[in-house]
């Protein structure tokens, strides 16, 4: 943003946009129908971009979901175990490269904190200070399944922490949960070097407990084995031209389709291919 006149904005093309957008809310939307209707309706009077759009829906939405929607399963919790030795848990740490690790001692259901990776870096520029696991843990921080997203989102915010455990109404852990998780239904997938490399080598990567990535070029007889879905291998060599032929056009990113109750999204694309999809799996699958 420039510094340039700060204090005038007579003419700025800011004060042009908020007034043409204070002008589209003048009706007063009722309902979120009404009010996705005039969201929309600001985007193709290109007073607001696409990212912008969806930026802003996604904000809607954050406020229907609960956490049981998009925390990582407990089957694909990377944890550690308490009772491991630093030469046991850092090539573990190394493999996933995340900043923050669930430590159990026995099983998944007993979580006794979370380790930082960067509470390890003292112990790597003293190599005769002992380590001891126990005493870098940080407290786990405990939510329901049913706990809206949009209060946890501001209790990561106001308690500055990053990483909370999901349990269920029995008291057993069903998954975690990340502010990054939550943030992604705002701005779009984040995604940071280390994802690159895994997207160049993994065609199908999970999201959240019902949406998963995957290369369009994921031949169809892949997708079928790990989705269990039948969709037709003679009529299409890739889950992409299986898209393509549902659409009947190059569809652009960002368009979305339902086959057979499988939901699709287009995430990437050009003129010539689909290269990315968000595929998004019924309430009722897992």
């Amino acid at each position: 943003m420039s510094d340039d006149n700060p204090h005038s904005t007579n003419g700025s093309p800011t004060r042009s946009w908020l007034k043409q957008l204070a002008s589209t809310f003048k009706g007063e939307p009722r309902s979120r129908e009404e009010l996705s209707e005039v969201i929309s309706d600001a985007e193709q009077r290109e007073l607001i971009d696409p990212q912008t759009k969806e930026m802003i829906e996604g904000v809607m939405t954050v406020s229907e979901i609960r956490v049981r929607d998009i925390m990582i399963p407990r089957a694909q919790m990377v944890t550690i175990d308490i009772e491991q030795d630093v030469e046991q848990f850092l090539p573990i740490m190394l493999d996933h490269a995340h900043s923050r690790y669930p430590v159990i001692s026995e099983d998944k259901d007993h979580i006794e904190g979370i380790l930082l990776a960067k509470d390890l870096l003292p112990y790597a520029f003293l190599p005769g200070k002992e380590f001891k696991l126990k005493e870098v843990l940080r407290e786990a921080i405990i939510v329901p399944e049913s706990k809206r997203v949009d209060v946890l989102l501001k209790e990561f915010r106001q308690q500055r922490y990053h990483m909370a455990i999901v349990v269920d109404e029995y008291g057993g852990v069903s998954g975690l949960i990340t502010i990054e998780d939550i943030l992604e239904l705002i701005v779009g997938e984040i995604e940071d070097e280390y994802d690159d490399e895994i997207n160049e080598t993994d065609e199908i990567r999970p999201l959240n407990k019902h949406t998963y990535s995957v290369k369009a070029l994921t031949s169809v007889e892949d997708f079928n084995r790990f989705f269990e879905t039948k969709f037709n291998e003679e009529e299409s060599d890739t889950i992409g031209g299986v898209v393509l032929r549902a659409f009947g056009h190059m569809p652009e990113t960002d368009d979305e389709i339902t086959i057979e109750n499988v939901g699709f999204k287009v995430t990437n694309s050009d003129k010539r291919r689909i290269v990315q999809l968000k595929v998004m799996l019924p309430d009722s699958e897992e």
